[in-house]
């Protein structure tokens, strides 16, 4: 698993077992066992986080449907200079990212990379193509209650001007040698964002995946 503790593997997988098991069975005892196995996932989660098992359990309550990781997009725009664009977060302390954040239904993956670039920073972007489809906690982010699944989408500039938003405060164009040290580390890591000049460099990489 990659550096991801056992105590998160195993209530992630205990949380899983509950969630599908309560959407899907009828059976009054049954229910009684998997929400039995709900309330250990989050004492095993409150151990390992410090956070309230309270909190949890009424996270995971609000969990319905077969469990599934959660989608995430991150779009890597680049101008004619080569830069990447980059908006400062108003939460996580004011620092740097990618444009994106967590895929809304009734739109793809694409549509969603290409709406949050217009939120958060004001322009218009068309997707060229996939990056990467990385797995959060494998790439070494900060281990979070649920799986979650990250899509890069490499981005060219269409129209727009820079524009703040609620979310954001800045935004920016870097270099490869510019890219800010102060990065929310929640959002990209500075592996990733290399890894996106080097798709934009050569545009015949295949998309990276885990």
């Amino acid at each position: 698993m990659s550096g991801e503790p056992d105590w998160l593997v195993w209530g992630r997988e205990i949380q899983a077992i509950a969630q599908t098991g309560l959407s899907f069975t009828r059976d009054p005892f049954d229910r009684e066992r998997y929400e039995m196995l709900r309330v250990i996932a989050a004492r095993m989660m409150a151990v390992g986080t410090g956070a309230p098992v309270a909190w949890i359990e009424s996270l995971f309550a609000g969990q319905e449907g077969y469990a599934t990781p959660k989608v995430e997009v991150r779009a890597a725009v680049f101008d004619a200079a080569g830069r990447i664009l980059m908006v400062r977060e108003v939460l996580d302390g004011g620092r740097w990212t990618l444009p994106g954040g967590w895929a809304d239904v009734n739109l793809t993956p694409a549509e969603n990379a290409v709406k949050e670039v217009q939120e958060e920073s004001g322009y218009i972007v068309t997707v060229r193509r996939l990056a990467a489809v990385w797995d959060r906690d494998r790439q070494g982010h900060e281990h979070k209650a649920f799986s979650c699944a990250k899509f890069f989408f490499l981005c060219d500039l269409a129209g727009g001007e820079a524009a703040t938003s609620i979310e954001t405060s800045e935004i920016g164009w870097f270099g490869p040698d510019e890219i800010p040290a102060d990065l929310s580390l929640g959002r990209v890591l500075p592996g990733q964002i290399r890894r996106m000049f080097e798709h934009y460099r050569a545009p015949g990489l295949p998309a990276d995946f885990e």
